[in-house]
């Protein structure tokens, strides 16, 4: 997994184009005032989301995140975006985009589908707080933007869903087309199910089979340099929805045995227990910073069987009971 995010050059242009001085975000961020002259940038996770958050305050716009991530210039796509638009649909394009993201930044693109419902959601995976809200617009924005070009049509979504309170819920939903949840339990952008199928007038086969395999081999040299213990990290927090996962599912998921998993985990130190516990760990913090979940809601998404063990596992990992953890982050975030 990237462990840092590429940021574009573009993106302190598109902020000048937009009326906001992107050296007075940078300034507010605490980030060299030189990043503005560089075609790209490496932020760590903190250093983005203080990135997104002076955005936020620096501009007077509160659809400035709806703003930066809508995009009708072609040339400002990146390769990864134009090889998704390039795929025969809407559905292809999101598996596209999910698949490579972990080229560019330790981030996931989260899908859950039923028969009428397919929903999206963005996680920070090395996040220790809460994304700010003009990121998530932009995501959001961004997901609607691929989609409106791919298919050339003015495709909206069911709804679109947001932890936070917005105050200007009625821009955004003039923006998606749609209603906005607010005081929801996840950030998620919904769509039809059957919008997956949507067909993509920007399909593009010979420019798709210059672009993937150049993606793939990166790919497989970015999982090559990865430590193992990381990857199986990745897919336990994978498969934690509801069950704790056992040492043969993970290693299904890896394509490996079970004792060639143990062994690989012991040559870097660790063992399947510890990266189960720091998988846990990781989510845990995220569930309590990134939601409303209740807490044995929280602990059921976690594998456990009881609040009780979620909660001793926590005091083990923070010093302090959860519910105690939620509050000062709320506090120190509300500052």
């Amino acid at each position: 997994m990237n462990r840092h995010f590429r940021v574009s050059g573009s993106t302190f242009l598109k902020l000048e184009e937009l009326g906001v001085r992107a050296s007075a975000v940078l300034r507010r961020a605490g980030l060299p005032q030189a990043f503005m002259d560089q075609p790209r940038v490496l932020l760590k996770t903190e250093e983005l989301f203080a990135l997104w958050r002076a955005i936020g305050e620096v501009s007077t716009d509160p659809a400035m995140g709806l703003l930066l991530g809508t995009e009708t210039k072609i040339e400002r796509f990146h390769p990864i975006a134009l090889a998704a638009l390039s795929t025969e649909n809407f559905g292809a394009a999101i598996d596209q985009m999910a698949r490579y993201k972990q080229l560019t930044c330790p981030e996931e693109i989260v899908q859950e589908k039923d028969d009428e419902e397919w929903s999206l959601q963005f996680r920070w995976l090395l996040a220790d707080d809460v994304e700010p809200p003009v990121l998530i617009e932009c995501c959001f924005a961004w997901v609607l933007s691929t989609a409106r070009q791919g298919t050339g049509t003015r495709l909206s979504p069911l709804r679109v869903e947001f932890v936070q309170p917005r105050a200007h819920i009625r821009t955004i939903e003039r923006h998606f087309g749609c209603p906005v949840v607010a005081g929801a339990l996840r950030n998620a952008i919904v769509f039809r199910a059957a919008d997956a199928q949507r067909p993509f007038v920007t399909r593009n086969a010979e420019l798709l089979g210059m672009l993937a395999p150049q993606f793939e081999e990166e790919l497989k040299r970015e999982n090559g340099d990865e430590n193992f213990a990381e990857r199986v990290r990745i897919a336990i927090q994978q498969k934690l929805t509801g069950r704790r996962p056992t040492i043969e599912d993970i290693a299904d998921a890896l394509h490996i045995s079970s004792r060639t998993l143990q062994r690989r985990l012991q040559e870097e130190g660790s063992s399947f227990q510890r990266v189960l516990d720091e998988a846990r760990h990781q989510l845990a913090r995220h569930y309590l910073n990134n939601s409303v979940l209740e807490l044995n809601e929280a602990a059921y998404l976690l594998g456990y069987e009881d609040g009780n063990s979620s909660v001793r596992a926590f005091r083990t990992w923070e010093g302090i009971p959860p519910a105690r953890w939620r509050e000062m982050q709320r506090a120190q975030a509300a500052s």
